[in-house]
């Protein structure tokens, strides 16, 4: 027997869907809303829902006028460079813990979560000093490698389910077919795996892009600036370019977006394949 839902009660649904959509999106129509707003009128027209007038001069001025441009590349090639390396990695560890028993298995997975227990704020000083020893500053490369190593634990335990949700039949079959457990992994594991390669990398892209602690400890040259300490090049003293600090917002979403339409198919089977197991 089934039930039809009143048509007060599908309007509320679809109310309620509306109102959790404006609330998520509205910091992103604000942020879109003062990147067109001339600078002028940023603090005259207060709290004004629509702009009574729009231009495109502060994005103008952030593309031609400020290292954006730099900023932008340094954040695309740490992210990228995070991403891939820490999914790789991962990948494989997880394959590791997933499939192999070993001794200190349960040490090292106990080592990885004790790891994420440490704030941020407590360790930075120690980065700091090893970075420098090994006279890294100022250096794309320091970036991902310890972009990499903090991503890596939580990264291995998402690859780990996964595998855990993928028969463990399907590569003995495979390898009693004739092929060796690395075939086994190329043709028969890895293609089952590609939504949670899509969401691992989505997580290590995101997590890069955004932070700024690191980034802000381990680089001071403009060279090797990345977006997020970039943004904070638009606060001086006295004073703060909302204009030009909203419309390179709007424009480091870019990225994002881009990267996440490849991804969307493998990103949601990812996020959703260990909602059902059978």
């Amino acid at each position: 027997m089934t039930t039809r839902s009143s048509p007060l009660l599908s309007a509320a649904r679809y109310l309620a869907l509306a109102l959790y959509l404006g609330f998520a999106l509205f910091p992103l129509y604000w942020l879109l809303k003062i990147a067109l707003t001339p600078d002028q009128l940023i603090y005259t027209e207060g709290t004004r829902m629509l702009p009574t007038l729009t231009t495109l001069e502060n994005f103008r001025t952030v593309v031609f006028q400020t290292p954006f441009l730099s900023y932008f590349r340094n954040s695309l090639v740490v992210s990228l460079g995070t991403a891939a390396v820490t999914t790789l990695i991962a990948a494989g560890a997880g394959y590791a813990f997933s499939r192999f028993r070993f001794r200190g298995k349960k040490l090292i997975i106990g080592l990885m979560l004790v790891t994420q227990m440490f704030p941020l704020l407590m360790i930075i000083a120690p980065i700091y000093k090893m970075v420098a020893a090994l006279g890294m500053l100022n250096s794309l490369t320091s970036l991902i490698i310890v972009y990499t190593a903090f991503n890596i634990p939580f990264a291995t335990f998402l690859m780990q389910s996964f595998f855990d949700g993928i028969p463990r039949d399907l590569e003995e079959a495979a390898m009693m077919d004739g092929c060796t457990r690395f075939q086994a992994l190329r043709k028969v594991v890895f293609p089952l795996t590609l939504p949670g390669l899509g969401a691992t990398l989505g997580f290590v892209f995101t997590a890069a892009w955004s932070e700024l602690l690191f980034a802000l400890m381990l680089i001071n040259s403009n060279e090797t600036m990345t977006f997020p300490v970039g943004l904070l090049t638009f606060v001086s003293k006295f004073s703060v370019d909302w204009g030009q600090m909203m419309a390179a917002g709007v424009l480091a979403l870019i990225p994002s977006c881009i990267f996440f339409i490849f991804i969307q198919r493998y990103l949601v089977q990812g996020l959703t394949s260990g909602a059902v197991k059978g």
